[in-house]
């Protein structure tokens, strides 16, 4: 609870000493570095933030766990759009296999204009 009139100073240290932890145990489970915890316990940038969610949790008449859910991972990759696979790419591009023959492949206008060429040169085949 909030209270008017007084200072906010962390509890941390008193917390990690009763739980016999050392500032070092204490990082390695929370996942942050050793001069995390000893800024925090120091007071540096997280007395303002714990404030904060203090408020927030009064505000929304819930304890701080409730600030956040957990969701299957599979939900959250649902929700991520599947990359198109590369035969879709290589459709959309004009490259994929059927493309590909057509683009090697000269076409019957191509053949044509080519033997009249040889011809008028001469080459007949």
């Amino acid at each position: 609870m909030l209270e008017e009139g007084k200072k906010a100073v962390p509890n941390i240290a008193q917390l990690r000493d009763k739980a016999g932890l050392t500032q070092r145990e204490l990082s390695i489970l929370v996942g942050v570095t050793e001069n995390t915890i000893q800024n925090w316990e120091r007071g540096r940038s997280i007395v303002e933030q714990i404030l904060r969610l203090i408020r927030l949790c009064n505000v929304l008449d819930c304890k701080l766990e409730d600030l956040i859910i957990y969701i299957p991972d599979s939900e959250e990759k649902q929700k991520t759009p599947l990359p198109p696979s590369l035969q879709e790419v290589r459709k959309l591009l004009g490259t994929d296999q059927s493309q590909r023959k057509k683009m090697t492949q000269p076409s019957r206008k191509t053949v044509r204009i080519n033997e009249s060429a040889h011809k008028e040169d001469g080459d007949e085949k």
